[in-house]
C-alpha cells in the first residue's frame, strides 16, 4: 500500500506553522491512541504510527525541507520513523506529556508526588445580634487531620524508616512501553513517592495523619454579620508531603433580635405610642442595645416619625466609627373603648371638625378636590 503524503496525513497544508503542525498532530494522536480504542486497536495503532511518523518529519525543518524538495527519498537513512526510532529533532514532550498525561494520570518524566497545601476548613458560628455588634471571646471545639505525634507524619514505626521502593527504585516511577514509546507513570506501588513502609506506625497505621478534636479561642471582633469569615491561618488540614497547613474559616450567622433590625452599621427599632402622647407630646423609654434612653416626643407628632438617636448603632467592623439607632414611632389606635371613652372621642371629633387642626387630613381631601375638579373640567 503506498504511503500517504504527511500534509494529508495530518490535514494541514504545505505553509503550515510549528504550531498548527503540533496541533494537529495533537489531535491525531488523542483520537487514535491504541490505548483509547481498545476495540479497534490494530487500525488504531496503524493510524497512530502514521500520524506520529508525519509529525517526525514535519516538525524537524531539516527533515521538512529535504520531504519538500525530494519527497519520501529525501527523509530516508536521516533517522526519521523508518529508520529505527526518533533519531530527529521532532519535540515530542510537550505533546506527549498531554497525551499520556490523560491515559497514565501523570506526564512522561513527572518525578515523585509533589508537595501540595492541605486543604481549608469552614466552622459554620451562630451568634447573637448582641454578639455580633460588640464582639465576644468563645471557644470552639472542631475534629480536623493533624500530623501524627508519634511518627512526625512519617508513617513508620519510630526507631523504623520507610524504604526505597523496589517496584521504582524510588523514583516514583514505572517505565512502559506503549507502541513505539517508553512511557513513565506514577508507580502503583508507592504511589509516587518513591517509598513504602513496611513496619507502620502502631498510632498512624501507617497514613501518616490522625484524627484530632481540637479546642481553640476564637475573637469575634465587633461589627461582623451574617456571611462574615473568619480566618485563622494554618488551622487547617495538614500539606501533603510536608506541605504548608491549610486555614480554618469561620462563618458567621448572626441570630435575629425581637426588636431590632440591621441597616449596615445602624439599627432600627418601632415604638408604639398612645394618641395622647402623639398629640399632646410627652417623653418615653427607647431601648436600646445597651440600655433604655428617654426619647421626648413633641406634640402633634405623625405616625412613622423617625428620632434618630446618635452613636447607638453598631460599631464598623473595619473601626470607622459607630452607627445610629433610628426609632420610628407607630401611634397606636386604642381597642375595647369603654362607653365613657367613646363618648369623649365623638365630643373630641366633633370639636376638631370645627377647629381644623388636622392638617394632613386637610391637606389631602383639598388635593382631591383640586384633583375631581380638573377631571370635571
Amino acid at each position: 500500500m503506498p504511503k500517504r503524503d504527511y500534509y494529508e496525513i495530518l490535514g494541514i497544508h504545505k505553509n503550515a506553522n510549528e504550531t498548527e503542525i503540533k496541533k494537529a498532530y495533537r489531535r491525531l494522536a488523542m483520537k487514535h491512541h491504541p490505548d483509547k480504542n481498545p476495540e479497534n486497536h490494530q487500525e488504531a495503532s496503524e493510524k497512530f504510527k502514521e500520524a506520529t511518523e508525519a509529525y517526525e518529519v514535519l516538525s524537524d525543518p531539516q527533515k521538512r525541507a529535504a520531504y519538500d524538495q525530494y519527497g519520501f527519498a529525501g527523509v530516508e537513512g536521516m533517522g526519521g520513523f523508518g529508520g529505527g526510532g526518533f533519531g530527529g529533532r521532532g519535540d515530542f514532550s510537550d505533546v506527549f506529556g498531554d497525551i499520556f498525561g490523560d491515559f497514565f494520570g501523570a506526564a512522561a518524566g513527572h518525578g515523585r508526588a509533589h508537595v501540595a497545601r492541605g486543604a481549608d476548613l469552614r466552622y459554620n458560628m451562630t451568634i447573637s445580634f448582641e454578639d455580633a455588634a460588640f464582639g465576644k471571646e468563645t471557644e470552639i471545639r472542631i475534629p480536623k487531620t493533624e500530623t501524627c505525634p508519634t511518627c512526625n507524619g512519617s508513617g513508620a514505626k519510630p526507631g523504623t524508616h520507610p524504604k526505597t521502593c523496589s517496584a521504582c527504585r524510588g523514583t516514583g516511577q514505572q517505565r512502559m512501553n506503549q507502541g513505539f514509546f517508553t512511557i513513565a507513570r506514577t508507580c502503583p506501588v508507592c504511589r509516587g513517592e518513591g517509598q513504602v513502609i513496611t513496619d507502620p506506625c502502631p498510632e498512624c497505621k501507617g497514613a501518616k495523619t490522625v484524627e484530632r478534636e481540637k479546642t481553640m479561642t476564637v475573637k469575634i471582633p465587633p461589627g461582623v454579620e451574617t456571611g462574615s469569615r473568619l480566618r485563622l491561618s494554618g488551622e487547617g488540614e495538614p500539606g501533603l508531603h510536608g506541605g504548608p497547613h491549610g486555614d480554618l474559616f469561620i462563618v458567621i450567622k448572626v441570630k435575629e433580635h425581637p426588636l431590632f433590625v440591621r441597616d449596615g452599621d445602624d439599627i432600627w427599632c418601632e415604638i408604639p405610642i398612645s394618641i395622647t402622647t402623639a398629640a399632646l407630646g410627652g417623653e418615653i423609654e427607647a431601648p436600646t442595645l445597651k440600655e433604655k434612653m428617654k426619647l421626648k416626643i413633641p406634640p402633634g407628632t405623625q405616625t412613622g416619625k423617625i428620632f434618630r438617636l446618635k452613636g447607638k448603632g453598631i460599631p464598623n467592623v473595619r473601626g470607622y466609627g459607630v452607627g445610629d439607632e433610628n426609632v420610628r414611632v407607630i401611634v397606636e389606635t386604642p381597642t375595647n373603648l369603654t362607653a365613657r371613652q367613646t363618648e369623649l372621642l365623638r365630643e373630641f371629633e366633633s370639636i376638631s371638625r370645627k377647629d381644623n387642626n388636622n392638617p394632613i387630613g386637610k391637606g389631602f381631601w383639598e388635593k382631591v378636590k383640586e384633583l375631581i375638579g380638573t377631571a370635571s373640567e
